[in-house]
């Protein structure tokens, strides 16, 4: 069974002085959330961006992922504290997204600090939003285990 997701976008004037709004329809979740040209480019000013969502994204689905992968190995997470930093920059070519680095912190009884890493690892190469950015972002995991 597919599971599709909706959101859509307005858009108002130029971009370098224009301003939209994106919102999630379909969940509901969030409306109206205002963005701008500036706001992905220098500071956000209470602004969001497509690249911050895509942090939240990506660091929603890794959590899950490295969720199902402790559980699968036996070791079921007690928390999982994940941030993701995604980069938009300059590039030859124009602006693009050139990285999304993960950060996560767990506390995961019974596993060691190196297997840790390691489904770390299996899971930044495994999410599906790693998956969508895989080949076009570069993409880093970093790894640490609390007592």
């Amino acid at each position: 069974m597919s599971a599709i997701r909706r959101a859509e976008a307005t858009w108002s004037g130029p971009l370098a002085t224009g301003s939209g709004a994106v919102s999630a329809t379909s969940s509901g979740a969030f409306s109206s959330l205002p963005v701008s040209w500036s706001a992905r480019t220098e500071s956000s000013n209470g602004l969001t961006s497509p690249e911050e969502l895509v942090a939240a994204a990506h660091a929603a689905c890794f959590s899950m992922a490295l969720s199902a992968g402790l559980g699968r190995a036996g070791t079921p997470p007690e928390r999982l504290d994940v941030s993701a930093e995604v980069t938009f920059d300059k590039a030859e070519a124009g602006w693009k997204v050139v990285s999304s680095a993960l950060t996560v912190r767990g506390v995961v009884p019974g596993m060691s600090s190196s297997d840790f890493v390691a489904a770390a690892e299996a899971a930044k190469d495994g999410c599906p939003i790693s998956q969508a950015l895989k080949g076009n972002v570069e993409l880093s995991v970093e790894a640490t285990l609390e007592g």
